[in-house]
C-alpha cells in the first residue's frame, strides 16, 4: 500500500479520459492555467454516485472536521465523451443560489464540478479492497465491490483491514493524476457560454 493511503484517509476516486471532445492532456493544461489564474479549477463530471450536496459536500466536511484534505485520485482510461464542448455559465453550492463562473474557469460538458487545486501527475496504486464507501446508501460497501459496471467514481475512505473474499479479486487502480478538493468541494452547473 502506498504511503498516502493510510487508514482513515478520505479520497474521491474517478476514472478520467477524453471529455467533451478534449484530450486529457489538453484538459490538464487548461486546469493548470485555471489554477494559476483563478487560484482554483473546476473539474467537471456527471452521475449521481458523487452528487455534490448529498455525497461529496457532507463527506468533505466530515474529513475537514478531522483536519484532512480529500484528494481526488484519478485513473486514466480510454474514453470517448462527445458532449458539447460549451462551458457552463453558472455554479451553485446548493442548487438554489447561483453565481457566475469566473471567466478564467472553463468547465465543459458536465452537470457537476469538483473544486480543486494542487493538480499534478503521480504514480500511485490504490487498493480498492482497502476502501469503503463512507456516505450515502452504500455506506460500508467495499470499494472493490462498489466500483464496477457503470460506477466509475466514488467517495471512499481507507480502512485498516482489506476485504478478503473469493468472489472479489484484488482490485488495484493505477492513479496517475491527483488534486486536492477545496471548499465548497463540489458544485452544480447550469447555462452555457462559449
Amino acid at each position: 500500500m502506498n504511503a498516502p493511503f493510510q487508514p482513515g484517509t478520505g479520497l474521491l476516486f474517478m476514472k478520467v479520459g477524453v471529455h467533451a471532445c478534449e484530450s486529457l492532456e489538453d484538459i490538464i493544461a487548461r486546469k493548470d492555467a485555471e489554477i494559476r489564474e483563478a487560484g482554483y479549477a473546476m473539474w467537471g463530471y456527471g452521475g449521481n454516485t458523487c452528487h455534490p450536496a448529498s455525497m461529496v459536500q457532507p463527506f468533505a466536511e466530515t474529513m475537514a472536521a478531522r483536519g484532512q484534505t480529500i484528494q481526488l485520485c484519478m485513473e486514466e482510461i480510454e474514453s470517448n465523451h462527445f458532449a458539447e464542448p460549451l462551458c457552463a455559465a453558472e455554479y451553485s453550492i446548493d442548487g438554489f443560489k447561483w453565481e457566475t463562473i469566473p471567466e478564467e474557469i472553463k468547465v465543459k460538458g458536465s452537470r457537476y464540478a469538483l473544486v480543486i487545486d494542487n493538480l499534478h501527475r503521480t504514480e500511485l496504486t490504490l487498493p480498492l479492497n482497502r476502501t469503503q464507501v463512507p456516505v450515502g446508501k452504500s455506506t460500508g460497501k467495499y470499494g472493490s465491490r462498489y466500483i464496477s459496471g457503470r460506477v466509475d467514481k466514488a467517495c471512499l475512505e481507507m480502512v485498516e483491514q482489506p476485504l478478503l473474499a473469493n468472489d472479489v479479486p484484488q482490485c488495484d487502480k493505477a492513479i496517475s493524476l491527483v488534486a486536492d478538493l477545496r471548499k465548497p468541494y463540489a458544485v452544480f452547473l447550469r447555462g452555457q457560454r462559449p
